[in-house]
Order: structure tokens, then C-alpha cells, then sequence
């Protein structure tokens, strides 16, 4: 069939999607991870023969983009010796992967003997080896410090499990529950495989090989119209990131420029300073990941994920950059540099098209708890996926996102349920809300941060901290505010406290011990004295924003006893600032 139905590429377009949102639901129902089955800090993919990215279900942004890559290195390394039952393991930083913990499982789908497509899927593991629990070591200066690399290996060969490759990758993980966690990839990937297999039985291979590249022709004129709407020029942005883990004080910058021309985007990080000698470094897969979908929430959201959509954009980051390290760097940091990567793009952005690029992010600041649980006699890792994130920034016609979740640039992973929280650590929880007055003001404000308390429930409690958003909060646009910034500190059984760096490992923790974090607020749009007075008074009310906060940024007076606006007041106060309407 060599003619394209309209009405089939539509078919086959939804049916990817479908396919890819099976494998998801599969991976999350049959892990046992909170990071997986809780906070889905995973992503599934289908690719066609070459590599080539069919569709995907991107629970976690930041790993939207990295499965292609890998899957085309995977094509190259092992040449023609893919066979029909192979399954294959992948993580390594310096082949393509983004972060050492997101571990990759392929598929290769034969049909009659020839190889047609990859189910991919790539998931954060509890435990990865190197030489702290949990894969995270900020003190670390070389990758063998960080994590266990896999480059691309068969653990499958031909439908035989390969028991010897497999003892040997898992008797240097920590954790049993990381097998566990991969069998449950795995069977995401058979799940994908024998989808894609009914639909190529269904329509044939010729059909689908034809209106694959109808779909990727059709993605791509789909992507340059988008480009078409900005205008053609250079634009310039850029970030700083503070403390690397190991020097005191030192900055780096990430710097960018963006060519549009026509239907063409280039970004460009050849001025983004040199890699850090610590543990703040990232991957060219993770650095590209956070341009692509950086830039995907400045054009239409409907445009299908496949190779169509990224074939108009180049991005350019030289090796040796803090965003494309060499080796043998650490760099399991990198998937964080995504919020910094972000604000230069906004910030380059912003001047070109105004109504699509939103103020700053809070940026992420985490927590690792490590230990032994002393109610099972079990070790447990947790990640603190209910405080590590605050709001987003703030847009054109729309408030910023209250609690975005997680992680990077585009929100998407959810937090903790509160009681598999105390279940699956020794932890009690104490406090976790919404921060009153941590948005930055604006016309429209932005999205509120959160604070989280708990107890340290068991002694020798290893923490470990990781992120920044301490320093610099969320820039505000147009106008508008700058979030809150992010903070965390130890109040300790004997009543010290002590507040650990953004990027520290603390050891010897013990029970009794109180953790109390707070993650800013995303920036504000526009000039606060614009924001209708009704609204302020709302969050008010809500608790969204203090009275005082309503009086001075927004210049707001409210009845001390109905918390009504006093519009006579508002009115006085918003003209003696000058700015913003007096009709409020």
C-alpha cells in the first residue's frame, strides 16, 4: 500500500499514543518502587528499525527525549547480531543515557524475521550501586563514585536469560527491590512489543512503513509552523548555577542563543561555561532533553511526540560544557540542570514571544533518606517527591501552577500519597501545605510552593541533599514579582538546628530528629497592581496570600473583618503607587 488514508494516519497516530499509555499503566501497576508506582518517574516508547521515535507516554519530562538516543547506539553497537527475543539493559551517561539511575530496557520487534521496531522503557531506580545508597553522592568527582555503568549489554539473548550477565549487574546494586523493578520494565516492553505485533498483523507492514512517514512529513510541518511564528532573529538567554557540590561560592553560567530562521531553531551552547571538577555536571541527552521540552510548552500541544516533531530543531552543546561533561565526569546531577537550562531559554525567549513564555520556576531542592527501617529489619530509600518541587511561573492570562510535583521545567510527577509515605519509610509525617505568600506577585501570580515537615523515624539516617533554588528565586516577568526561595533545615533531638548545603550528605541522622523544608514559588506576570482586586481578595481568603502581602504588592486593602475589599482604600492606595488602573 503505497497511498496514505487521512483517515488511517489518524489511526495509527492514536494508536502509538495508545500503545505507549499501555506500557505506562503496566510499568506503575507492577513495580514496587514508590518512585515508580507512586511517583511514575518513568517514560515508555515505541521507535521504528532505525531508532526513530514513533510516540511515547513521558510521565517525567526531563526523560522525554532519552530513549531515542540510546536506542540508535544500541542499532550501531550490536550491528546485525539483534535477534528476535533479545532484551537489553542500558544506563551509561557516556553512551547516550542521561542520568545513571534512569536505567533503559529495549526490545527489538521482529515480524518474519526482520526487525520493524524497539519498545523502550527507562525508569528511576531505587539504588544503582557507587558509593552512596541511592545513587546520589554529592561529593562525588568521577563516575565510578556515582553508580554502576551499564553500557548496552544483553540480558536476553535470543529468549534465554543471560543468568551470569544478570548476578553480575545486580550483586553490585544495594537494594532487592531494583530487580524486582526491572522485571517490571521488562514486562512493559513485552507488553508494547505484542501491541505494535497485533497492529502490524492488522494493517501490514507496507501500510505501516507508508503512513509512519506520512506521520513523521505531517509532525514536521506541524513543528515548522510553529517555529514560523516567531520571528527570525538571534536571541540570548542565560542562567547561573550555584555551588557544584565542592567549591564554595563558585557560579557557572548556561548561556544560550536560539537562531530562528523560518521553519529552523537552533539552540546553541557553545558560551555555557566549562564542567565542574564536582558533582553539578550534566549529559548532552539530559541537556538536550530540557531544551526540547522547554521549548514544547511554547508551541501547540498537540502536536504528535515522534521524529517528525524534533527534525526542525538543532541543539548544539559543545562536550566539555557543564551541560555535556567528558569523561569520566560525575554527572548524576544533570537531570536537574533542566531548571536553569529553562530560565535561559525563557529569558531568551520572552522579548520574541511575549504570550508564550511563562516567569520563572522554583527550582527543584531534594532529599534523599536512606536506612533501616526498624519496624521491618529493611532497608528502604525514599525520595521526598512531596517537597521537592514548588510552583511554576506565571503566563499571559493564567496563574502559575501551585505545586508542580517534581521535576523540571514541566511539572508531571505526582507526589506522595501521604499513608505509603509512613508505610514505606519509618517517617512520620507532620506537616504538608500549600505556602502562604510564596507565588510571586503579578497581574497573574505564580504558583504557590509548598512546606513539608516529618520526623526522622530510625537512628543512623543518611540524608542526602541535592538542588539549589536557595540562592536566586523564580525571576517574575513583565512586571511581575520574583517567587520565594527554597530552604530546608534539621531540628535536631537535642534542639539544634542545622541547615545543610544544597548539595550535602549528612550521615548518622537520628530518630527524633525534625526535617522541615520549604520549596518556593513560581514567578509573577505583569504588574500586581493590574491583578483584579476580587482575585486578591479570594487568596486572601484561601490562604493563598497574607492581607499584609495583599496591602503591599498588590496594593489591596481589605475589611479587617470580612476580608472584603475596601474599594475606596484599594483605590487610594494603587494611585499614590502610581501604577496599575484605578478601577482595580
Amino acid at each position: 500500500m503505497n497511498e496514505v488514508d487521512p483517515i488511517l494516519l489518524s489511526v495509527f497516530a492514536r494508536a502509538f499514543k495508545s500503545l505507549t499509555d499501555e506500557m505506562s499503566i503496566s510499568l506503575q501497576k507492577t513495580t514496587r518502587s514508590p518512585i515508580l508506582c507512586e511517583a511514575k518517574d518513568f517514560v515508555t516508547g515505541i521507535y521504528d528499525a532505525r531508532g526513530d521515535m514513533l510516540e511515547q507516554t513521558e510521565n517525567l519530562p526531563i526523560l522525554s527525549f532519552s530513549l531515542g538516543p540510546v536506542c540508535k547506539y544500541i542499532i550501531d553497537y550490536f550491528g546485525d547480531d539483534i535477534h528476535p527475543g533479545d532484551i537489553l539493559f542500558h544506563n551509561d551517561v557516556f553512551s547516550m543515557g542521561n542520568q545513571n539511575n534512569d536505567v533503559a530496557v529495549y526490545k527489538p520487534i521482529f515480524r518474519e524475521d526482520t526487525l520493524v521496531a524497539w519498545s523502550a522503557c527507562k525508569g528511576h531506580q531505587a539504588d544503582i550501586g557507587g558509593a552512596v545508597a541511592g545513587g546520589y553522592n554529592p561529593n562525588a568527582t568521577e563516575v565510578w563514585q556515582e553508580a554502576l555503568r551499564i553500557p548496552p549489554v544483553k540480558v536476553y539473548d535470543r529468549g534465554k536469560l543471560r543468568k551470569d550477565v544478570w548476578d553480575l549487574i545486580f550483586a553490585n546494586i544495594r537494594f532487592d527491590i531494583v530487580q524486582q523493578d526491572m522485571r517490571a520494565q521488562i514486562g512493559s516492553c513485552i507488553v508494547g512489543e505484542r501491541r505494535m505485533l497485533h497492529l502490524l498483523e492488522k494493517y501490514g507492514r507496507e501500510c505501516f512503513e507508508t503512513h509512519k512517514r506520512a506521520l513523521f512529513a505531517s509532525t514536521r510541518r506541524m513543528m515548522e509552523a510553529e517555529i514560523g511564528t516567531i520571528p527570525n532573529g538571534e536571541y540570548r538567554g542565560e542562567a547561573t548555577v550555584y555551588y557544584d557540590g565542592k567549591n564554595r561560592g563558585k557560579q557557572y553560567k548556561i548561556r544560550v542563543k536560539i537562531a530562528v530562521e523560518d521553519k529552523h531553531i537552533t539552540f546553541d551552547y557553545s558560551d555555557t561555561d566549562a564542567q565542574s571538577d564536582a558533582f553539578v555536571n550534566g549529559t548532552y541527552t539530559s541537556s538536550a532533553s530540557a531544551a526540547v521540552l522547554t521549548f514544547l510548552q511554547m508551541v501547540n500541544p498537540d502536536i504528535p511526540h515522534n521524529q517528525g516533531m524534533v527534525e526542525p530543531i538543532e541543539i548544539i552543546i559543545p562536550q566539555g560544557t557543564i551541560l555535556n561533561a567528558a569523561y569520566p565526569a560525575a554527572t548524576t546531577y544533570g537531570n536537574h540542570l533542566c531548571p536553569p537550562n529553562a530560565d535561559a531559554i525563557a529569558r531568551a525567549l520572552a522579548p520574541a514571544i511575549p504570550d508564550r513564555v511563562t516567569a520563572g520556576w522554583n527550582h527543584l531542592l531534594c532529599s534523599l533518606t536512606t536506612g533501616r527501617d526498624p519496624r521491618k529489619d529493611d532497608k528502604y530509600v525514599d525520595i521526598c517527591f512531596m517537597g521537592l518541587k514548588g510552583g511554576s511561573g506565571a503566563l499571559r492570562g493564567v496563574d502559575g501552577y501551585d505545586h508542580i510535583g517534581m521535576i523540571d521545567a514541566s511539572g508531571g510527577l505526582l507526589d506522595q500519597d501521604y499513608e505509603m509515605f509512613e508505610q514505606q519509610t519509618p517517617h512520620v509525617l507532620i506537616r504538608h501545605e500549600y505556602l502562604c505568600d510564596s507565588a510571586g506577585p503579578g497581574r497573574w501570580r505564580g504558583g504557590l510552593g509548598v512546606e513539608t515537615i516529618f520526623g526522622i523515624g530510625a537512628d543512623n539516617t543518611q540524608l542526602v541533599i541535592f538542588g539549589d533554588g536557595d540562592v536566586e528565586p523564580a525571576f517574575g516577568l513583565h512586571g511581575g514579582g520574583s517567587g520565594s526561595l527554597n530552604a530546608i533545615k534539621l531540628r535536631y533531638p537535642d534542639g539544634k538546628e542545622h541547615t545543610p548545603l544544597s548539595l550535602d550528605l549528612i550521615t548518622g541522622v537520628h530518630k527524633g530528629t525534625v526535617y522541615h523544608q520549604l520549596a518556593g514559588g513560581g514567578g509573577g506576570y505583569g504588574n500586581p497592581k493590574d491583578r483584579p482586586a476580587e482575585l486578591v481578595a479570594d487568596d486572601v481568603r484561601n490562604g493563598v496570600v497574607s492581607a499584609q502581602a495583599a496591602r503591599e504588592a498588590y496594593g489591596v486593602a481589605l475589611n479587617e473583618r470580612t476580608r472584603e475589599v475596601d474599594h475606596d482604600a484599594t483605590s487610594r492606595l494603587r494611585e499614590e503607587n502610581g501604577r496599575g488602573s484605578k478601577s482595580a
